[in-house]
């Protein structure tokens, strides 16, 4: 048994939009799904005829009517209205299924990846986009169930695809976090160890998901839709890709397209690759940086040597202009992502991250990528000392962090 029981480093603050999820799971659970599972519903429901007729013959050997009918509850009734059936799909049921839930079990799992892994990623999101990001991989999950088990007429129900994509995005960003697993091979080993959350992530996405889906041929063993959580993971994945793809070729607001000419010392062209390296080479870093980022990211590869590229990012970085900053040492880990100035690269951005974004956890991945990449001892120093700041600032403290 291996149960998940927190991560690190995490941020500091209330993540609303998360308790918020998960107080709205709860709170369907303790109001509807208890009390309606009690409740054995009117004889004379349409919704009752409905689901008998459909859901009888799914049962083994058709199930007698009768045998059916004595373990029919009213909430069953619910989840076969707002579930989601890929045989008679509907548009409300792509939401209101992510907030049901077959038992406690079902939701108690949930909301525990949920709170461990949501708070970070909301933290990098934003409430408002990790909301719609919540919502968007869970409706993707759903549809990802629907096309693999095409005119089914059973109710997918819970928050697990939603949750997936959760981790998906979580996969991309934080992959030097740390995961606290409570292990237990009765009788030969239990204890809490401390493993990377990209390994756990990717036992949860082969080991739990993907080789059952196989085994099962995408039927759902026990009853688990292992193809919305498929689904859901591979989309907060893309996601994730695709947004930190973007924040690499992105145009700062600092930077946005200036009509200033360039001086006649210079190349007749500003937004050139000559132009950039010769205003770098004079000194001029406020017009090399808006020729700089007049030009296409494409272009900007490679364009400056390593050592011009970090010097560049300290410039931009020292004058006010974090943002662009950030920008250059990422798109240097994109053309350098190994040699002697990666870690100063790593650095830079990873202080920029905790300083002036307030962004913690991914400051982190920066730091401790520093750590591994054989620095100087001055840049080591640098590093560690953030490093002891992030651990300073967890909303959670745990020993063991760099």
């Amino acid at each position: 048994m291996f149960l998940p029981l927190g991560d690190e480093p995490n941020p500091r603050g209330v993540p609303v939009v998360t308790y918020a999820l998960i107080g709205i799971n709860v709170a369907v659970f303790l109001f509807v799904t208890l009390p309606l599972s009690a409740v054995r519903p009117a004889l004379d429901d349409p919704a009752l005829f409905e689901y008998l007729n459909a859901i009888g013959p799914q049962f083994p050997g058709q199930m007698a009517a009768e045998r059916l009918l004595q373990q029919v509850s009213a909430y069953d009734l619910v989840v076969f209205s707002y579930g989601f059936r890929p045989a008679d799909p509907s548009m409300i049921a792509l939401l209101t299924s992510l907030f049901l839930h077959g038992g406690f079990m079902h939701l108690a799992g949930n909301m525990l990846f949920l709170w461990i892994y949501g708070d970070n990623v909301e933290h990098r999101l934003g409430p408002a986009r990790y909301l719609v990001a919540y919502l968007g991989t869970g409706i993707l999950a759903t549809l990802s169930h629907a096309v693999l088990d095409f005119g089914s007429v059973l109710p997918m129900v819970g928050a697990s695809g939603a949750i997936s994509g959760v981790l998906g995005f979580y996969f991309i960003w934080f992959p030097r976090n740390r995961v606290r697993l409570w292990i237990m091979l009765f009788p030969i080993f239990m204890n809490v160890v401390y493993a990377p959350a990209r390994l756990v992530l990717g036992m949860y996405l082969v080991v739990d998901n993907l080789l059952p889906f196989l085994v099962t041929r995408g039927a759902g063993g026990g009853g688990v839709a292992y193809g919305a959580h498929i689904g859901g993971f591979l989309g907060g994945l893309a996601y994730a890709w695709w947004s930190t793809r973007r924040e690499v070729e992105r145009r700062p607001k600092d930077f946005e397209p200036d009509p200033e000419p360039a001086a006649p010392a210079f190349d007749a062209n500003p937004a050139s690759v000559r132009g950039v390296r010769q205003l770098i080479a004079a000194g001029e870093h406020g017009r090399a940086a808006a020729a700089y980022f007049r030009l296409s990211a494409a272009r900007t590869a490679r364009l400056l040597m390593p050592g011009d590229s970090i010097n560049f990012g300290r410039w931009l970085a020292n004058n006010g202009h974090p943002d662009a900053a950030l920008v250059v040492y990422q798109r240097h880990l994109r053309d350098y992502p190994l040699g002697p100035y990666a870690a100063e690269a790593h650095l830079g951005a990873g202080l920029v991250q905790l300083h002036a974004r307030d962004q913690p956890t991914a400051a982190y991945q920066h730091l401790v990528a520093v750590l591994d990449a054989d620095p100087h001892p001055e840049t080591e120093g640098y590093a560690r000392r953030a490093l002891m700041e992030i651990a300073a600032r967890q909303k959670f403290r745990t020993p063991g962090v760099h």
